[in-house]
């Protein structure tokens, strides 16, 4: 099965990550086995693709296979395929990945957990260009570069082992090691606002949104064990939950339920009931939120002197947020006092 993983410009400006891209886009000009090392969620399959398809072979095929996906004794039919009558249920003759990539590239996801038996045939694959099918006799041969990627300790793997010394020695021509989310923070507001900008669209909203100050900082300082992909998962929640274009809430564990009796009895204590015979009567909720949004806004004018940029930071919105909720009640804004110049 060919990858459906189209080229996409790499979203990121951090050091790390641009120093990744560079080595990257050098190495897929040599025509030699590359192994990419990172953890869950970095990336590894579309750093494949890009490597691919920056390379010679990206006219031809861009074959994938998740190793860790396959029981031990089907991964060796998936790789080399089979002949009519190879074992039971083998109605016809199936070519496998390798040959299906025959001229491009294989991306063999999860490359540690590949048994040591179909790793003697990859190695041949590696030093000959052939193989042979499951069940037959005569040898194929394929011109197919390989690519590898894993988050596991492949050297650890051959000192015990479950990796042979022999194939890594010739998959890792080039190593090139992914840098997690953690170490490229710089990274995270952009890669927040296109994947924020990417569920508006799916919702068919009109606008695109934005993080309050406050939702910026805590994407920035939480430690993301599961990298860009939980950062999307995160990110795409928190848009489609939102009730306006600027996002203010961040749930990073959609597991923490609100009726766990830990979190409960950590939650303050229901207030006693007050009566509201002397209040005044109840205004509509979205009135009640205008009448708050204009006080806060006329609050953090004055208090900053009618700096709209040190109001915005004092209400933990951006300078356009501010800029935003100020256009809208704006009448009511004509009449209040300006400092005068002194």
């Amino acid at each position: 099965m060919t990858s459906s993983t189209a080229l996409q410009d790499p979203l990121g400006q951090s050091d790390a990550f641009v120093e990744f891209q560079r080595r990257l886009a050098r190495a897929a000009k040599v025509d030699r086995p590359v192994l990419i090392i990172g953890e869950r969620g970095t990336g590894k399959e579309m750093a494949a693709a890009r490597l691919h398809y920056l390379s010679k072979r990206w006219e031809e095929p861009l074959v994938t296979l998740n190793c860790s996906a396959l029981s031990p004794t089907l991964i060796e039919s998936e790789l080399f395929g089979y002949e009519e009558g190879a074992f039971t249920g083998a109605m016809g003759r199936r070519a496998g990945r390798f040959e299906t990539a025959d001229g491009g590239s294989l991306f063999l996801d999860e490359i540690g957990s590949i048994p040591i038996e179909a790793q003697e045939k990859i190695l041949r694959v590696v030093e000959y260009g052939s193989f042979e099918r499951v069940g037959a006799s005569q040898p194929t041969q394929v011109d197919v570069r390989i690519v590898g990627a894993t988050n596991v300790d492949l050297r650890q793997h051959a000192a015990e082992g479950r990796f042979k010394e022999d194939l890594l020695d010739r998959l890792s021509f080039e190593v090139l090691f992914l840098p997690p989310l953690r170490e490229r923070r710089e990274d995270i507001p952009i890669l927040a606002s296109h994947f924020a900008a990417r569920m508006a669209f799916e919702l068919g909203q009109s606008q695109l949104p934005e993080f309050s100050l406050r939702a910026m900082e805590s994407l920035e300082q939480y430690p993301w064990p599961g990298n860009v992909r939980e950062l999307k998962n995160v990110v795409e929640r928190a848009t489609y939950r939102a009730d306006s274009e600027i996002i203010t809430e961040i749930v990073f564990d959609p597991f923490d339920s609100p009726y766990n009796p830990t979190v409960r009895s950590q939650e303050t204590p229901a207030p006693v009931p007050v009566s509201f015979a002397n209040e005044p009567e109840l205004k509509p909720l979205r009135s009640a939120i205008n009448d708050l949004e204009i006080e806060y806004v006329q609050r953090a004018l004055t208090d900053s002197k009618f700096n709209q940029r040190k109001a915005a930071e004092l209400l933990g919105l951006t300078y356009h947020q501010f800029r935003g909720l100020y256009r809208k009640h704006a009448q009511a804004f004509k009449d209040v006092p300006r400092p005068q110049n002194t």
